[in-house]
């Protein structure tokens, strides 16, 4: 069974700089896009950015098209997040998901099999 586990949120001021990580884990081989989204309470959880992880491909929400960078270490089984010059909407519990195997839907909360259980990203004005 594939577990995610997600490092490296934390609080900074507007205009600074975080970086994320997903550690994948247990059947990873089968893993062929992994993603970040994110929820604000009382909110839907909306689509960050995602990877492929043959190839590389990258995707992103329009609201962060620019400012953030999906990358991933294969062999390290890890994705990673680069998020620059974060504004107070930003704020959110940010969530690494994984699927297997590749379609061309992975925008959306039910594309992803498996999921981390998220890290606090607060963005102060």
């Amino acid at each position: 069974q594939v577990q995610l586990v997600e490092s490296g949120g934390g609080l900074v001021q507007a205009g600074g700089s975080l970086r994320l990580s997903c550690a994948a884990s247990g059947g990873t081989f089968r893993l062929a896009v992994m993603g970040w989204f994110r929820q604000d309470p009382g909110k839907e959880r909306e689509f960050v950015a995602a990877i492929r992880t043959s190839g590389g491909t990258t995707y992103y929400a329009d609201s962060v098209k620019g400012r953030f960078t999906i990358s991933r270490d294969n062999a390290k089984n890890t994705a990673y997040l680069e998020m620059n010059s974060l504004k107070p909407e930003d704020t959110a519990v940010y969530y690494c998901a994984a699927k297997a195997p590749f379609t061309t839907k992975f925008t959306t909360r039910n594309d992803y099999q498996y999921w981390g259980r998220g890290t606090q990203v607060t963005v102060s004005s």
